[in-house]
């Protein structure tokens, strides 16, 4: 059994922390010397050993104007021209990180994912294991007119959200697809490329689960039934998510996860059994298991007390195969819940190679 996390922001924490992945994530921990940071999650190591063997990572750009601006988000952009360099920083930072260790791998064709699912058979030591990087674009600022599409897939881009803030796809938070929205929709799915609703609002949700011919999915957006916020997805939208065969990715962050909690809270108050709790959720409303994955978020930007008690960093992901076994779902269920269900969606967008 191995692990599917449908999002870290590895590229983004290595531009605005220097985080370098290839460490321990307390290596990295060590090395900072500044407290007001958030505490390093996630490495190249700790997701080895906690069998996370495939990670959606993203390419995230936050606008200057961006009301969630935090005191150490170093680099942003003003306009359409600053976006697209700060997108390609973070895409070449995954390209030299494959190129320089020979543990990872990114995922651009089926035959790369399964080079990296046959390197986790049980007789191949985990030094030999490979961590395989799809490369996923958080909101497609730096695509600035539909027609760049393939110049980013040529690159190495293999997802996208059309936004995670209004954009010139989405005009705001609670508006539907603009009329570049739409022709982005027809392009990524003229590419048959994996099309990721997080970040949406839910009318360009709906309207993209209407429309669009290829793919779909959320990579981490959890029920709005634990949280009454934008970033989760109401019922319906779940529903209809299922419906065209999509997944979507649960966060283990303690904000989407209990309805009460607050971030003064100690962070023994929210477990993985709550992350189950939002796991089964989906089970029961769609009716299967085969709509629900990992979308940790675990390196989110927010504070390591965010995070759920048994959790320090991707290496404890591997509890939650652990918590899931225990509330009665079986083994098949747990290796797709984990694995599974998002291996489906991303070979389904992926060419053969």
């Amino acid at each position: 059994m191995l692990i599917v996390d449908a999002q870290q922001n590895i590229a983004f924490n290595a531009q605005q922390l220097q985080r370098d992945y290839t460490g321990w994530a307390w290596h990295q921990r060590r090395a900072s010397a500044r407290r007001d940071l958030p505490r390093a999650t996630t490495s190249l190591r700790d997701n080895l050993l906690g069998r996370v063997a495939v990670v959606f990572a993203s390419l995230q750009v936050i606008s200057e104007s961006s009301p969630n601006l935090r005191p150490w988000h170093s680099f942003t952009s003003g306009d359409l021209s600053d976006a697209r360099d700060l997108a390609r920083w973070q895409l070449d930072y995954y390209r030299r990180l494959a190129d320089d260790n020979d543990q990872i791998e990114l995922i651009l064709t089926q035959a790369d994912l399964a080079a990296v699912l046959e390197s986790w058979r049980e007789d191949i030591p985990l030094n030999q294991r490979l961590n395989g990087i799809v490369v996923s674009m958080k909101g497609a600022d730096p695509i600035s007119e539909p027609a760049q599409c393939e110049q980013w897939l040529e690159l190495g881009a293999r997802v996208i959200a059309p936004a995670w803030q209004p954009n010139h796809y989405v005009a705001g938070y609670d508006a539907e697809l603009t009329r570049a929205g739409y022709e982005l929709l027809e392009a990524l799915a003229s590419f048959n490329v994996l099309l990721d609703i997080s970040g949406l609002s839910d009318r360009a949700a709906a309207e993209a689960l209407a429309r669009y011919s290829a793919p779909i999915f959320a990579s981490h957006a959890n029920p709005r039934y634990f949280r009454d916020s934008p970033r989760c997805l109401p019922d319906d939208l779940i529903i209809r998510l299922a419906e065209r065969g999509g997944v979507m990715g649960i966060m283990v962050y303690n904000r989407y996860l209990r309805k009460d909690w607050h971030p003064s809270d100690p962070k023994r108050r929210v477990t993985v059994s709550h992350w189950v709790d939002a796991v089964d959720f989906v089970c029961q409303l769609t009716g299967a298991v085969e709509h629900v994955g990992l979308g940790s978020d675990i390196d989110g930007g927010y504070s390591y007390s965010s995070l759920p008690a048994e959790i320090d960093t991707s290496s404890d992901l591997w509890l939650l195969r652990k918590a899931l076994l225990e509330r009665g779902f079986t083994e098949p269920d747990v290796a797709a819940i984990l694995g599974g269900n998002m291996l489906r969606v991303l070979r389904e967008s992926l060419p053969g190679g």
